[in-house]
């Protein structure tokens, strides 16, 4: 039943709706005030929306709680139904998704960053990283129950940096999260044009000159036909070096090319002066193009489960390798299998390969008892640690050659094209890559046209704009310098300084001197954090 009618309805100020909005006063559905007065419900309905109509004429303002809503629904219209609240997950739903997020490009450099700083350091290095970055996650995920922000609720770190640092920290913490989204595309790109190569050179190998007819076998026959070379064009050791190039005369500096069949026919040399690692980056373009100008990513979330099936098919990979080869360390004869110099190199990779820190609220928000996000958190980490430790140890310590210094910064460019398991490998990570690569193109136009325009979307022409630019930066990497691991440790090293150590440590800092809790031991400690990341920075160009 109405409460009033058409007169008192014109007469009835103007009511501020959730979103400001003005909006005119429409008629409220309630017992009515004629029913049986032992109705005790419809009595009390009417006194109060009596007291709501006098409140609200008293104090119209926006912001007062007595403001009359837009409509009433009785009660008898409403029906329980006893579920669990939606948009809630269990701790093993955020373990999984913070695992899953984190294992991205940089466990395909991990036997060549530990490499580079030597089999022990390196496994130390790759626990204490680890441990550091957890720390600064939590952080992260902490600071949002340090404020009360006024613009409303919490919704990313960036609203922290905005309430302690202003809008510098704001910007800083957008631009450095852009940052690594945009160095994480330029390696998806080059790895994209890697497996595309192999993988239709496979097949076309396969189809010109039949199985196991192609000319790399001879080489993969001084391994036991493990179909494995050393594509690091400066080993110097006589041995391993004309073991690696007596037939790869083709291996290039770009650490890229595999080992192609010599041409037989015109034809075939026609197909392998146009399908080959600096024109196949070009032809990715037909492939991705028409994928990165959709408005919506709902599409592409829809297969996150291939990440996970790839991580599991490479873990399986690099066993079943490690098993054929068995294990090839000797401390006593390699030096600098304990410790490198150049150990800053894996800093680097790490730096980003433990990069969670731009959407760990995002993942923990919706957590059934957030009482348990520090656990989980910790939990998470040490299963990336873990994985992490277990590929980059194995193929590391299996690897069959002499020289550890074969070991590619894609370890599967160090498996010939025509190893049917890598294959498999090449073509899962191909596929999830295609699927992520427009999510990633998504998430930095979101950050970056809202920052500039106020709106996800101005126009077509803006976003198919700045989707040109990232993609041609992509390409020009990967066609000049197509070295995922340098590329993952300067923009780890980079954008770790920024967003993993000193933002997290800086609002920290300002949080317990606000709450008078700040003491010598913890300025001290994490300006220490932030000295690190810096030192961490600049031995990316020492090494």
């Amino acid at each position: 039943m109405s409460v009033e009618d058409d007169n008192e309805s014109k007469k009835a100020p103007l009511l501020q709706t959730s979103s400001s909005a003005s909006v005119s006063r429409r008629p409220l559905m309630y017992g009515s005030i004629n029913s049986d007065p032992d109705d005790v419900e419809a009595v009390r309905n009417s006194a109060i929306i009596s007291r709501y109509k006098y409140y609200s004429r008293l104090a119209p303002h926006p912001n007062n709680p007595m403001v009359i809503p837009d409509h009433v629904v009785p009660s008898e219209l409403w029906t329980h139904i006893p579920v669990k609240p939606a948009g809630k997950q269990g701790s093993l739903i955020t373990i999984f998704s913070i695992w899953n997020t984190m294992m991205g490009t940089s466990l395909l450099s991990m036997p060549w960053a530990v490499g580079q700083a030597g089999f022990a350091l390196g496994l130390a290095l790759l626990i204490f990283m680890a441990f550091l970055t957890l720390y600064t996650a939590y952080l992260v995920m902490k600071s949002v129950d340090t404020i009360e922000y006024k613009g409303g609720d919490v919704l990313e770190f960036s609203d922290v940096c905005r309430y302690y640092l202003g809008k510098v920290g704001e910007s800083s913490a957008v631009i450095f999260s852009v940052i690594g989204l945009l160095g994480g595309a330029i390696v998806y790109w080059v790895l994209m044009s890697n497996f595309l190569f192999n993988a239709v050179s496979f097949i076309y190998n396969d189809v010109h000159y039949g199985a196991g007819a192609t000319a790399d076998s001879n080489l993969s026959s001084l391994y036991n036909d493990q179909y494995i070379h050393c594509s690091n064009p400066d080993i110097k050791t006589t041995k391993d070096y004309s073991m690696a190039h007596q037939f790869s005369p083709a291996i290039d500096s770009h650490n890229m090319t595999t080992i192609t069949p010599a041409p037989t026919t015109p034809s075939d040399k026609m197909f392998h002066d146009i399908w080959n690692l600096h024109n196949v980056p070009f032809f990715l373009l037909l492939v991705l193009v028409p994928l990165i100008n959709f408005k919506s990513p709902t599409f592409f979330t829809k297969f996150n489960a291939l990440g996970t099936i790839s991580v599991l098919y490479l873990l399986f990979f690099v066993t079943y390798k490690a098993c054929i080869w068995g294990f090839h360390m000797d401390f006593s004869k390699v030096p600098g299998t304990y410790a490198k110099l150049s150990f800053p190199a894996l800093t680097g990779v790490l730096s980003l390969a433990y990069f969670i820190h731009c959407c760990v609220l995002s993942i923990v928000r919706n957590q059934a008892k957030p009482q348990n996000n520090g656990r989980d958190l910790s939990i998470a980490f040490f299963c990336v640690a873990l994985t992490y430790c277990y590929v980059g140890a194995m193929f590391y310590a299996a690897w069959p050659m002499k020289t550890k210094q074969c070991i590619d910064q894609n370890l599967l460019n160090n498996l010939l094209t025509s190893d049917p398991l890598a294959f498999v490998a090449r073509i899962f990570l191909f596929v999830q890559m295609l699927t992520v690569f427009p999510l990633l193109l998504y998430i930095m136009r979101v950050q970056v046209m809202h920052a500039v325009f106020g709106s996800i979307w101005p126009s077509w022409k803006h976003v198919v704009a700045m989707n040109l630019i990232i993609v041609g930066i992509c390409v020009v990497f990967a066609r000049f310098y197509p070295k995922i691991g340098s590329i993952i440790r300067y923009t780890g090293a980079f954008v770790g300084l920024v967003y993993s150590f000193f933002l997290p440590c800086a609002t920290y800092i300002l949080s317990e001197k606000g709450a008078g809790k700040l003491t010598a031991v913890k300025t001290i400690v994490h300006v220490t954090i932030v000295v690190l990341g810096l030192v961490n920075f600049i031995a990316q160009f020492l090494v």
